[in-house]
């Protein structure tokens, strides 16, 4: 019986030890696949040879040589990134994702990489060319009395109006709750479809973050896009821009960690938001 009973008991040690090493070695991390849209210029658009450019891909190439694997970036539609990472289509999503509660519910995010706030844009000759606290900015958090305030103040003002914003954005987030009852929302798949929507009349203003705004206000064309209204941070919209991984990755999450904490103590996030943002989003 003591026989027996010390074979079950090296059994089980073995098992558990195999057990522990394979899972080991599942999570050494050689290669990884990234996600993103393509289509959200400056922190990642299509070329026309079909190749992918923007801050992220930049950044992508210099986190992972930090992390000394091997990575590709593919392209993804934004409304279906999310579920798409948790299906196992890809490891990593960079593609100008704000991590926020209420995405944190479903994956999980590294440090922050970048942090613009959201805000409106119009166009010159438009009646909400200057709304109340253009200029301004507003935490969301920080003095709820304070930003609900202004925010009414905004409301009333636009009342009754057509607001274009891309689906799934933290644009959409951020009009969901605060002007839902006093505009109408309409959704679009990518920011470049509600901006010829606005240039066209379809809608009254947009709504999209200030990196991506003042960036396609210097396309050809775009000459008349100005931005309008506050620039609204914290709260719902989040602690910045940061990589999504899947939930229970932590040896993922901790080498993006410790690859983006060092791209911005070495100025290379300084350096990379500069080119593309023309001012730094160092979080």
């Amino acid at each position: 019986m003591k026989t027996m009973g010390l074979f079950k008991a090296l059994f089980v040690s073995a098992l558990v030890l195999t057990t522990a090493s394979a899972h080991a070695e599942e999570k050494k991390w050689t290669k990884i696949t990234i996600a993103t849209e393509g289509a959200f210029r400056p922190y990642n658009f299509t070329k026309p040879d079909g190749t992918l450019d923007g801050y992220e891909v930049d950044l992508y190439k210099d986190l992972c040589a930090r992390m000394k694997v091997e990575c590709t970036m593919v392209a993804q539609p934004f409304d279906g990134i999310i579920p798409a990472l948790n299906a196992g289509k890809f490891d990593a999503i960079m593609a100008g994702l704000t991590a926020t509660p209420k995405r944190e519910e479903t994956i999980d995010f590294t440090v922050s990489y970048g942090l613009t706030p959201q805000t409106f844009a119009t166009l010159k000759d438009s009646p909400f060319a200057k709304l109340p606290h253009t200029g301004e900015t507003l935490y969301l958090a920080k003095d709820e009395e304070a930003s609900q305030k202004a925010i009414d103040e905004i409301a009333a003002e636009i009342k009754g109006r057509t607001v274009g914003v891309q689906t799934a954005s933290l644009g959409l987030s951020l009009l969901d709750k605060y002007f839902k009852d006093s505009t109408e929302i309409r959704e679009y798949k990518t920011t470049d479809q509600h901006d010829l929507d606005l240039k066209s009349g379809r809608v009254d203003l947009v709504v999209a973050s200030l990196a991506y705004l003042s960036d396609a206000a210097k396309k050809p064309g775009n000459e008349d896009l100005i931005m309008t209204g506050p620039y609204f941070k914290g709260g719902i919209l989040g602690r910045g821009v940061a990589v999504g991984i899947r939930k229970n990755e932590p040896e993922l999450q901790k080498m993006f960690n410790e690859a983006i904490e060092a791209a911005k103590a070495d100025g290379t996030i300084k350096k990379l938001s500069e080119k593309w943002f023309g001012f730094d989003v160092t979080p």
